[in-house]
């Protein structure tokens, strides 16, 4: 009997859903999450249901906006906005105006579920959209967050540029993601860097490898350090440390924070002539920076599915400072201490940071949003159906 169960559960069909204050709209989507796979964005997909009789003669409305903040909003002053909110889609979905398209699979279910009342929509990002990101700010839960963040809303109205009205207004948060390449390729990343001397002769050589150039949340990130001495310094410890960098293309800045670390003095020091060999394991985690500010997550919905920022990708031929919103990567970073005169010498591993495609491996480790939420959750059972309320954004009144 609980194999049978299990089975009918796997087998049913998630939606999440939305209704406007009223209660006389409802917005149905399949997805919150939407995949960027660099050749193409997968397309917002949805239902909307309108009670008959109501509209009298209005229409229904719906856009996709993208919400661009890059700094503090009690820092605006003197008129200057550090956001910028931009429309990338929006059409007119009751009466519908676009020509019949082929249905969805959610989109055939649910129009047959709900009938003549049912009409479904779709909408597309632009090619160039970022990915959903946020900037961490501690200690201010009060405010809007950093970062890119997208919703999609539906308002009633006589013409398209009408005010919405929150009585008859629906404002569905979602994301846009991007997932690791299915192989992770063969390649080994590695660096190597020597520091010489002014008074003293001969050399520090570092050379630092990762074990491969994409992990995944919640991976250990593997680095193999070899130090050879050949100076008449001696390294006294070393830090190892995984560092996150964000660039943000609205303002042309950048920053980095640091996201794991640790020091150790095993095997110091290495004294002239010596050499060294040692594996270091690091997990980057968000848990770990949660009173960090400045740390870059995924734009998340809920507050158990934070994770810090999967690094951005960009299609072939294009450089990732051309990419748009906020671009982030990730380094290996070591750092050799030869003393107070002797100064520091250090070098930096770069390496992808992302979540696996679904169904390429068994996750395991970190948060990778996988298992299903049933709270205010309903199920139907003749169509197998299980529908799921819309969570606001985190941090975000709409």
């Amino acid at each position: 009997m609980i194999q049978i169960l299990l089975l009918v559960c796997l087998a049913a069909l998630k939606v999440f859903k939305k209704t406007t204050p009223n209660g006389k709209v409802t917005v149905y989507l399949g997805k919150r999450e939407f995949v960027d796979h660099l050749d193409h964005i997968d397309p917002i997909d949805g239902v909307i249901v309108v009670e008959s009789d109501y509209l009298k003669g209005r229409k229904v409305f719906g856009q996709v906006t993208a919400t661009y903040r890059f700094g503090r909003e009690e820092d605006e002053v003197m008129g200057v906005k550090f956001s910028k909110e931009l429309v990338i889609a929006n059409s007119q979905l009751v009466p519908t105006k676009d020509s019949e398209e082929e249905l969805t699979p959610i989109q055939a279910r649910l129009v047959k579920k709900f009938g003549a009342n049912a009409t479904p929509f779709t909408f597309k990002f632009p090619p160039n959209a970022p990915s959903s990101v946020m900037i961490q700010t501690v200690n201010n839960d009060d405010s809007k967050p950093l970062g890119v963040e997208y919703s999609v809303k539906t308002y009633v109205g006589e013409h398209i540029d009408d005010k919405s009205h929150k009585r008859s207004t629906v404002v569905l948060a979602i994301k846009k993601i991007q997932y690791a390449p299915p192989t992770r390729g063969n390649r080994l990343p590695s660096s190597l860097a020597s520091k010489g001397f002014t008074f003293s002769q001969g050399k520090v050589n570092l050379e630092v490898t990762l074990d491969r150039e994409i992990y995944y949340h919640g991976e250990k990130v593997s680095a193999t350090v070899i130090v050879s001495n050949s100076s008449r310094k001696s390294v006294k410890n070393m830090k190892v440390m995984i560092v996150q960098h964000v660039e943000v293309t609205m303002v042309n800045s950048q920053f980095s924070r640091i996201v794991g670390d640790m020091e150790t003095k095993e095997g110091c020091p290495i004294t002239p002539g010596a050499s060294l060999t040692k594996t270091f394991y690091l997990i980057p985690q968000a848990s770990s920076n949660k009173d960090r500010h400045g740390i870059a997550l995924d734009g998340h919905l809920k507050d158990d599915d934070v994770n810090l920022a999967s690094s951005t990708l960009v299609p072939e031929g294009q450089a990732p400072h051309e990419a748009m919103g906020i671009i982030i990567s990730y380094s290996m970073r070591v750092k050799l201490h030869c003393g107070t005169l002797g100064g520091e010498l250090q070098t930096d591993v770069p390496f992808k940071l992302m979540h696996p495609a679904p169904g390429t491996i068994q996750t395991t480790g970190g948060n990778q949003n996988t298992k299903p939420t049933v709270q205010s959750a309903m199920t139907d059972d003749d169509d197998n159906i299980v529908f799921e309320e819309f969570a606001r954004l985190r941090l975000t009144e709409q």
